[in-house]
């Protein structure tokens, strides 16, 4: 009876969701495909950076619908549409009040630089910036603008980077939790929190290193972006902070003034009847985006999180979680070097890496794909440190932003024993085990036995070798030289290039006129995206727990029973698809070969 209560109760809790999700789920569709409204004759877009960033849009595009300036890849695609666009006449962004991420700071700026460069103005405004973060990231982004306003007696802040880390080795001793860990080797240091009380002396060196380079990367651009002396600039900004009437006279920003009245600013530069239009409804516009074409293209494939092994099973695809699985990303990869019409592949990689087998795997595919001659260049994004440059390093270009966090060539791994913790509390952990004396190495209950942890240690030795090889392969370095480098270091881009771990410093754009170097190719050519993307009806089969089949029939069963609402709904999605399709009905997203 418990069982039955149970199951009937799973039963009603999915029919339930599948009564409310489905409608929503084919009315966010039916609203993503159908005509969006015209874009005004003068256009001034609306570009609102205060939310989350990601590298990239989401992958599930049940969480992805109307979320398009949340990505940083969609942003900058977006603004080279607009470019081109006469309707758009100018950009107005609402910049973060704390910092983001630098690498994405980076591409961001770029955007921005190469938006102006058509012409078109863009106005930054800030309500603060405050030292939470890298706030030296969102103010070069207000000084890659045409105008930087600030509103009045609002808080400017940047005068330096910070961060914190937590080391938990006195607490652990108190309790008796024992962390055992290696490491490949002393700069590897993502598990010294639980090792030691305070930074080791190669923990602080690298984290200085990497955190002045990116700061002085930062004023660098927001000083060259103004034609002005970055020593002065920072000298001006460390001796903050201050609010905005004081930056204004500092010249550290150009105008004061609320949101609106730098909206009305821009849009009187953009001339007589010029409106408003939010990005997202833009970057929404189909219209305005290349449909596929004949002839010869680009890949682009898109990963960004830590590397597993396995595929995506699009356990929860209401939320926006980020993973990049070896099957997955490996297949993309192998699909593009069949195609003919494929030139070279672009890999978009923002990760701070994960599985060396799941790694490996990716690479190996990157190595067919160079066999059958299609150039691989992986543009990088905040981070492809670790797994994430295991990845990267055989490919034929690797282009990295200044302030990308790469390298990190190096390997990690461990356990707690938790057997002496709890046994404070009254519980034993008692372990029974067969075969070699390696099978419980891995229980809570105890430390490694000396024999067991030679055993792995061992283990690590051969992945950290590994990787040494397949670095000293794809860079052609000396084996010796990158051993030195390597320590499990982490390197900024412009570090990565000084020491050939980079080939180029530069943004999404670079690394595809790379590729159509590497591939000969002329003019304008057509970026055919293939990352791995799960559909609408794949999503939601996740969701209820059905195959995508059966959730395509009960949404038509919906139809045939006469309820109105889906009638509706997926009337005006095959309506809308039979227009984009130029009459061939189009019920599903298909690959583009």
């Amino acid at each position: 009876m418990k069982q039955f209560l149970i199951t009937a109760a799973g039963v009603f809790a999915g029919l339930i969701l599948f009564l409310v999700g489905v409608p929503i789920v084919l009315i966010s569709m039916a609203m993503s495909a159908t005509a969006p409204a015209p874009t005004p004759t003068r256009t001034v877009l609306q570009l609102d950076l205060r939310d989350p960033l990601t590298d990239q849009a989401p992958h599930n595009p049940l969480w992805g619908i109307g979320r398009n300036s949340t990505s940083v890849m969609s942003i900058i695609e977006t603004l080279r549409r607009a470019e081109k666009d006469d309707k758009v006449k100018g950009l107005l962004v609402r910049l973060p009040e704390a910092g983001i991420e630098p690498g994405m700071a980076d591409e961001l700026r770029l955007a921005f630089n190469h938006f102006r460069a058509a012409g078109k103005p863009i106005y930054a405004h800030s309500q603060s910036l405050y030292p939470s973060g890298m706030g030296a990231t969102t103010y070069m982004l207000g000084r890659a603008s045409d105008q930087f306003w600030m509103q009045p007696g609002a808080s400017l802040q940047v005068t330096g980077v910070a961060t914190e880390d937590l080391f938990f080795k006195r607490f652990f001793d108190k309790y008796g939790v024992v962390p055992q860990y290696e490491q490949r080797y002393e700069y590897k240091n993502a598990v010294n929190g639980y090792l030691y009380s305070d930074y080791t002396p190669a923990h602080k060196q690298s984290t200085l290193s990497w955190m002045s380079s990116v700061y002085a990367s930062n004023l660098a651009f927001a000083a060259a972006d103004r034609k002005g002396d970055p020593a002065a600039l920072r000298a001006a900004l460390e001796a903050g902070p201050y609010v905005a009437e004081d930056a204004m006279a500092r010249k550290l920003v150009d105008r004061l003034g609320q949101v609106r009245e730098a909206e009305d600013a821009l849009l009187d530069k953009a001339g007589d009847g010029a409106k408003t239009l939010d990005f997202d409804d833009y970057a929404d516009n189909r219209a305005a985006r290349d449909a596929a074409k004949p002839g010869d293209a680009i890949a682009v494939i898109e990963a960004e999180g830590p590397i597993v092994t396995g595929k995506d099973k699009g356990s929860n695809p209401f939320t926006g979680g980020k993973t990049i699985y070896s099957d997955d990303l490996a297949d993309a990869i192998l699909r593009a070097a069949k195609i003919g019409s494929i030139k070279a592949i672009v890999l978009r990689l923002n990760s701070p890496g994960g599985s060396d087998t799941a790694s490996e795997q990716i690479l190996d595919a990157i190595r067919v794909a160079k066999s059958k001659g299609k150039p691989v260049v992986v543009s990088m994004g905040t981070y492809a440190a670790s797994g994430g440059y295991w990845i990267s390093s055989e490919a034929s270009a690797i282009v990295a932003q200044p302030t990308t966090l790469t390298g990190s060539i190096g390997v990690f791994g461990g356990k707690f024993a938790l057997g002496p913790a709890l046994a404070k509390f009254g519980v034993d952990v008692r372990e029974t085990a067969v075969g070699g004396p390696y099978a419980g190495a891995f229980g809570m209950g105890q430390p490694f036995t000396p024999a067991q942890r030679a055993a792995f240690a061992g283990w690590m030795d051969r992945i950290y070798g590994n990787f040494i090889t397949r670095v000293a392969a794809g860079r052609n370095l000396p084996e010796a030289r990158v051993r030195e480098i390597a320590k499990g270091r982490v390197w900024t881009g412009v570090q990565a290039k000084s020491l050939g771990l980079v080939d180029e410093i530069g943004g999404f754009y670079q690394a595809v006129d790379k590729a159509k170097q590497l591939a000969k190719l002329d003019g304008d050519v057509q970026l055919r995206r293939m990352t791995p993307q799960e559909g609408a009806f794949e999503a939601l089969q996740n969701a209820l727990g059905v195959s995508a089949t059966s959730a395509r029939s009960l949404a038509a069963a919906a139809w045939v029973f006469g309820d109105p609402r889906a009638k509706s709904i997926i009337d005006g999605v095959a309506e809308a698809k039979l227009r984009e399709s130029g009459g061939g009905m189009v019920l599903a997203p298909t690959p583009l070969h």
